[in-house]
């Protein structure tokens, strides 16, 4: 099992969208107590990275198969998470618990395994959920936060940097597709979570086998115990939440993804319609999604450029 698993960690996890924006941020700093001068490996802008921050990490190195010096890989992997860290926290961004739960459920059902059996791999590997859970939010945070980068500075798109590339494609303005959707979402309470879950799946399963369009979802809702239905508009293709983009992509007119345990109990996504569209601005919106794209492989997408960028500005002492 574990050998299947790493091989995802390795390739899948990686090179989905938000989630391919290799992050910051599971130094366990913010948790650990005081700790003495010598335990302190390395300052970023007067965060420590601690030495059992750099020993908790060489096992989830060692799960994506890198080789080489681990302990090395680890400190110099901490040393760019927490510089993309705080520039996430920088500009305000807060990825909620609700998606970094969506984003792991969605990552284990992608390997066939449950929540729980995701995290026992984890475990035997020597990298807990929690810390994985870690990564993945400061992902989140750091995907948005070049995305904010491309919007806001130096990497936006002009109208005239759109013709150019309309002209280099042949003169075809892209187009993508623009989603009305609903959110659906089975309540579970915290203390309950372990209790209910199943009977929540059960549920929701059974709710999206009488979708019949959304108008129908609340007349639904309203025979069942602790439902929510949340309108959340129109949403085009390359503005979708990372942990329901393949779903919901894979649904041509209308229908529902299947669902996710997430912090808030038990979810799926109703696609109400949807629609081709393309003007200027989901021009600039496509080619900078594909701009991201390339960051996948770290050469020189946005992503590698903001990190260069923190980099040469940052106060990095190693001890």
């Amino acid at each position: 099992m574990i050998g299947d698993i790493t091989g995802m960690i390795g390739g899948h996890l990686f090179k989905r969208t938000a989630l391919a924006l290799v992050v910051a941020g599971s130094t366990l700093a913010a948790s650990l107590p005081a700790l003495a001068e010598s335990e302190i490996a390395v300052i970023v802008n007067k965060d420590p990275v601690t030495s059992f921050a750099i020993q908790q990490r060489v096992p989830f190195l060692r799960l994506r198969h890198v080789k080489g010096d681990l302990k090395q890989a680890a400190t110099d992997e901490l040393i760019d998470e927490a510089l993309k860290k705080q520039e996430t926290k920088r500009l305000g961004i807060r990825v909620p618990d609700e998606a970094v739960e969506a984003a792991y459920a969605k990552f284990a059902n992608d390997n066939k395994l449950t929540a729980d059996q995701l995290g026992q791999v984890l475990g035997h590997a020597g990298f807990s959920p929690k810390a994985f859970k870690d990564y993945i939010r400061v992902q989140m945070g750091w995907g948005q936060a070049v995305q904010a980068s491309m919007r806001g500075g130096g990497q936006r798109l002009s109208e005239t940097d759109v013709v150019q590339r309309m002209l280099a494609q042949g003169g075809n303005k892209p187009s993508t597709t623009e989603y009305q959707l609903q959110q659906v979402i089975f309540v579970i309470p915290p203390a309950k979570r372990d209790a209910m879950k199943a009977a929540r799946m059960t549920e929701a399963n059974g709710m999206r086998n009488r979708f019949s369009g959304c108008e129908g979802n609340y007349t639904i809702a309203k025979g069942l115990r602790d439902v929510t239905v949340r309108e959340l508009g129109r949403v085009s293709q390359p503005e979708l939440p990372e942990a329901w983009k393949d779903a919901i992509s894979k649904i041509s007119s209308s229908g529902t993804t299947p669902p996710l345990a997430t912090e808030k109990g038990v979810e799926f996504i109703a696609v109400c319609s949807t629609r081709s569209i393309s003007d200027d601005k989901v021009a600039a919106m496509v080619f900078q999604t594909q701009d991201l794209e390339k960051s996948r492989s770290g050469g020189e997408g946005p992503d590698a450029k903001l990190l260069a960028k923190l980099k040469s500005k940052a106060a990095i002492i190693r001890r």
